[in-house]
Order: structure tokens, then C-alpha cells, then sequence
């Protein structure tokens, strides 16, 4: 064979087209025979596998796209597997293409059509696949906010993705769930000393239901910090925007604080994203119910939302 066609398949998998072999020198009875002796086997109508045997996850996929044709992409479970944002690729292969285009049915795969398909696929990345930020957003479209925070987490925590490119990539999906909280989520996790995770805490949960007000950003043993400490009732309250991010040394020196905080007589309660978004009012409620068995004789009251959860209660 044509070493380029011989490069071509050891780029693909092992994988190689009709169309590619034709270009390269194979005659069309060459490619059947090739087929009919079983050094090459069908997997899709067009596309052969050279190795027969191999029958990994990322041949299946590659195999999807040539038989798809361009463009066309990896998506959502998929791309997050290949990019490592995920530990599997889920039980389908996700591939979208262009709006305008519609390539039939596929078993185990499934289709999605998309104006954005295109601008939102990765340059260079093989196979080819939507961007590490359109992946995020795209998977953490109709899901809680915890969904977003995780993969955020992870992509930053890879050094796959900027907070910059992640905010651009918002800026084109007015439709994105929880859209003007995630920007939030994009600098917090990404960096900030006193970060949005924490205001939304002051202002959403504690101030808007009637809690007590705590110290900020109070010194502590060792030159650091807690986020919110209630004196009276020995109770400390941490707010913790990047946790999801938080390496080894981070987790050691949360725990070396609380222990520290307990030797006083201190409990300390952390919070995350989604409890001073989404589920701002339950956390105030849980709080509530802490800081009531620590002596504090108050309580909650409902804030301006109409299905806040104190109200309900």
C-alpha cells in the first residue's frame, strides 16, 4: 500500500475509508477483496477496520465520525470522556453535525443537529471533538449547578481551559442554564480572595433570612482565616467556591482548621455553590436548625422569592 494511505490508517486507529483508499492508489476490487478475505472488516457502509479484533470504545467513536463524514464532532458524554472530564463515555456515541444536515440513523449513536456545530468543535483536537468549554456547558445545560461546578473544577484543575476561554464561550449561549450565576462560578473557582460564593452567602442566605451576622473573614490559629464565625454560639461557617478544585494540601489544611476550631468548642458547617445558589433558602433553613442547637433563640424568615422554603415551611 501507499505509505500515505499506510499513515493515514495508523492515524485513524486502523481505521480506513472507501473514499480514502480509492484516493490513494486501491482499486475498488482491491478494497473487496481485501474485505472478502477478512484482512479488513466493515464497521460502517464505506469504513473498515484494518486490525480486526480491535474493538475499543475510541475506535467505535472514530469509526462513527468517517462514517458520518464532516463536519461533523464528538459531543457531550463523549467529548467530556476524551478530554478527560469524565471516567467513561456513557452508553452511546454523541456526534453532532450542522443544522442542515441529517446523516440517518445509526445504531448506538446518537445525532444532533446544531447551527453552533462547527463553531464550537475544536481546531486540532482528534478526533474530533467540541471544545473543552462548549463540552462543560453543553452537559451542564438543564442539570443542577453542582453539574457545572464539577466539570469546571475539573477541566481547571487538567489545565484545559481559562477562565477567559470559558467566559467567551458563555458569552454565545444566552440560553445556558443558570447562565449569570455561572460566570460567578467561572471566577471562583479560577481564582479570588474573597469570592462570589462567599458575597452570595452574606447576601442570599444570611442577611435575606434573618440569620445572625457573623464575623468575616476572621483571623484564626496559624495566620489564616474563616469566612463566618457566629460567636455567641460557637458557630463557624465556610463557604468553600473552589472546594470542587481543592488538591490534597487544600482538604489537609481545611481539616487542620476545623480540628482547630473544634478544640475551642467551634463547630464548622460548609457550604458550596449550589447551597448559596439554587438552595439558598435550605441551607438557611439548615442553619436555622444548627445554630438553634447551639443556643441561638431566633429564626428564619422567608426572603422576597415566592417559593423560598422557609415560607413553605
Amino acid at each position: 500500500m501507499d505509505r500515505r494511505l499506510t499513515a493515514r490508517i495508523d492515524g485513524q486507529l486502523g481505521l480506513v475509508t472507501r473514499t480514502q483508499a480509492l484516493a490513494f492508489g486501491l482499486s475498488d476490487k482491491a478494497v473487496r477483496w481485501k474485505v472478502d478475505s477478512g484482512r479488513w472488516v466493515r464497521v460502517h457502509p464505506g469504513v473498515y477496520l484494518t486490525v480486526p479484533g480491535r474493538d475499543d470504545w475510541q475506535v467505535r467513536a472514530l469509526a462513527v465520525l468517517l462514517h458520518i463524514g464532516t463536519p461533523s464532532a464528538l459531543c457531550r458524554a463523549s467529548a467530556a470522556y476524551l478530554w478527560r472530564l469524565a471516567p467513561a463515555p456513557g452508553p452511546t456515541v454523541e456526534v453532532v453535525v450542522g443544522a442542515s444536515r441529517n446523516p440517518g440513523p445509526v445504531r448506538g449513536v446518537v445525532v444532533r443537529r446544531s447551527k453552533h456545530a462547527i463553531d464550537r468543535t475544536h481546531e486540532t483536537a482528534w478526533p474530533h471533538r467540541t471544545t473543552v468549554e462548549h463540552t462543560i456547558f453543553d452537559l451542564a445545560h438543564g442539570e443542577p449547578l453542582d453539574v457545572a461546578v464539577g466539570l469546571i473544577a475539573r477541566a481547571d484543575q487538567l489545565g484545559l481551559t481559562t477562565a477567559r476561554n470559558l467566559r467567551q464561550a458563555l458569552d454565545h449561549r444566552p440560553t445556558q442554564t443558570s447562565r449569570s450565576l455561572l460566570y460567578d462560578v467561572i471566577g471562583d473557582v479560577q481564582g479570588g480572595a474573597e469570592s462570589s460564593a462567599e458575597r452570595r452567602y452574606i447576601r442570599d442566605v444570611e442577611i435575606a433570612h434573618a440569620l445572625p451576622r457573623g464575623r468575616r473573614q476572621a483571623a484564626a490559629r496559624g495566620g489564616t482565616r474563616r469566612d463566618n464565625v457566629y460567636d455567641e454560639i460557637k458557630v463557624i461557617v465556610e463557604i468553600d467556591g473552589r472546594r470542587a478544585h481543592a488538591g490534597w494540601r487544600a482538604q489537609q489544611r481545611d481539616g487542620r482548621r476545623d480540628r482547630q476550631a473544634a478544640a475551642d468548642s467551634y463547630l464548622t458547617v460548609r457550604g458550596f455553590w449550589p447551597d448559596v445558589a439554587g438552595g439558598r433558602c435550605g441551607f438557611a433553613l439548615e442553619l436555622e436548625t444548627i445554630f438553634r442547637s447551639r443556643g441561638w433563640k431566633g429564626h428564619v424568615h422567608p426572603c422576597r422569592r415566592s417559593d423560598c422554603a422557609v415560607r413553605r415551611g
